[in-house]
């Protein structure tokens, strides 16, 4: 491999190459054009050339016709120049980045090192990451290399991480390695996050892409990248072609514990529990812990996922695990409540408790006033939960003032109860829930009583206490 500066530094390069960016994201090609045209001429470029010719044409600069698709300009170039098919294009920027070298190479902590920023590519990696499939067809035909990867990733990588289907078909029909690894480690199949490359995920399996293949750094499967972004379609299709349901990642985490760490938005939600669905109904282990000891009930009360909740609670996740810090799952549901109100987090607090969690020791009711004393709803619950709590002086000092005054309702019959015994259809809630244990969720809706009688068994908060 030779190189040769064709183009002096230039200081105005390191902001043509962030306007050629900008311009490429909102595919304003007009624009592309004109900056290449009648600019690129100050970049300072290095072209590599692949062959021992380097010298005869030093005047080689980055055709407009990659980036624009122009397949009649192109023709015209390959033909011209057939042998360079496979030049390599270096755009160096005379600013320096630290850069983070493979965890896998250089042990936990990596190795960082300061380098100047450099970009390589080819014109099939051009073509191919702008879903140019009849340019990508031509230099196929004039024997362009499928599996060259000058700037850390190959043609395919770039034309799966874009979904664009036509492309990829092109370059794994011409013997792209379709489990190639690019210099971050990853495979094509990891950069498929998102549903428009669910073509390209279905064309790398057919081609042999294997999908228990790992990323160096983070032990990742393409069955994890898939429940990290909620793609259903996707982790269907890997565990149809065999993917193993509960492989670990660096984290030890399986893609059902991926999965129940990610279902934080709300609008996000469904598709993480049908993927957590599909997952289980392959076997998957909803009692399997990180390295943390975290289980996936552990995550999903953490982002307030009460849909998730649910689902593994029926399906036999344990209620009372127990992580490395000495959390239950309803530790993590009441430590990150006030930030998740959108959420309603008394949801998965009740649904714990009608499962068979283990109540707050009473004494610790205090530290709850103080995290959740906006979330009303979570203090009724776990108060009515105790047939009687012995009261404190310093609970009203764990309340804020606006707080208290914006719930002032409850928190006046709250503070009633301090020297009052509570009711006796409260007493009886309590004796009734003591009996069923674990088994509320189930027993008390089978009951010959009213709807809303079976709703205070279960806890349902009023707004306000007795």
């Amino acid at each position: 491999m030779s190189s040769f500066d064709c183009i002096p530094d230039h200081p105005s390069s390191s902001d043509l190459v962030k306007r050629l960016k900008s311009a490429l994201e909102v595919g304003d090609e007009n624009t592309v054009m004109d900056l290449i045209c009648t600019e690129v001429k100050h970049v300072n470029a290095t072209i590599e050339l692949s062959n021992d010719d380097w010298m005869k044409k030093p005047e080689a600069q980055l055709p407009t016709s990659l980036v624009t698709g122009d397949l009649r300009n192109l023709k015209v170039l390959t033909d011209k120049y057939y042998e360079d098919v496979n030049l390599i294009f270096e755009i160096s920027k005379n600013e320096l980045e630290w850069q983070v070298k493979s965890q896998a190479s250089f042990g936990l902590s990596g190795l960082w090192s300061l380098e100047y920023k450099r970009e390589l590519t080819t014109p099939l990696c051009i073509t191919a990451s702008h879903g140019h499939a009849a340019c990508v067809r031509h230099l196929l035909f004039w024997r362009a290399d499928p599996n060259m990867a000058p700037g850390g990733r190959s043609a395919l990588h770039e034309a799966c991480e874009g979904g664009h289907t036509d492309c990829a078909e092109l370059l794994l029909e011409h013997r792209a390695s379709p489990n190639l690894l690019s210099d971050d480690g990853l495979a094509p199949l990891h950069l498929c996050t998102s549903q428009n490359t669910l073509g390209c995920a279905k064309l790398l399996v057919k081609y042999g892409a294997m999908v228990d293949l790992s990323s160096e750094d983070t032990q990742e499967t393409p069955l994890h990248v898939a429940a990290k972004h909620g793609l259903y379609d996707h982790t269907l299709l890997y565990l149809r072609y065999g993917a193993s349901v509960d492989r670990k990642n660096s984290q030890e985490e399986t893609a059902l514990s991926v999965t129940c760490g990610q279902a934080k938005e709300p609008e996000a939600q469904g598709s993480y529990l049908q993927v957590c669905r599909l997952l289980v109904l392959y076997g998957a282990d909803v009692n399997t812990t990180d390295e943390e000891e975290k289980t996936p009930l552990h995550k999903a009360c953490k982002n307030a996922s009460h849909s998730l909740v649910q689902f593994l609670l029926q399906n036999k996740a344990d209620v009372n695990a127990i992580d490395y810090n000495g959390a239950a799952p309803m530790s993590c549901a009441l430590q990150t409540a006030a930030f998740k109100q959108q959420l309603r987090p008394h949801l998965t607090v009740q649904t714990l408790l009608n499962h068979g969690s283990q109540k707050i020791w009473p004494t610790a009711f205090g530290k709850v006033l103080r995290s959740c004393a906006a979330v009303p709803e979570i203090i009724e619950i776990l108060f009515n939960s105790y047939s009687q709590v012995p009261f404190s002086d310093q609970w009203l000092e764990a309340i804020p003032e606006e707080v208290f005054q914006m719930y002032l309702p409850f928190y006046e019959s709250f503070f009633m109860l301090s020297c009052t015994p509570r009711c006796l259809q409260h007493l009886c809630r309590c004796a009734i829930r003591k009996k069923f244990g674990s088994k509320c969720h189930y027993l008390i809706p089978l009951l010959p009583a009213p709807k809303p009688l079976q709703n205070y068994l279960l806890l349902e908060p009023e707004g306000i206490l007795l």
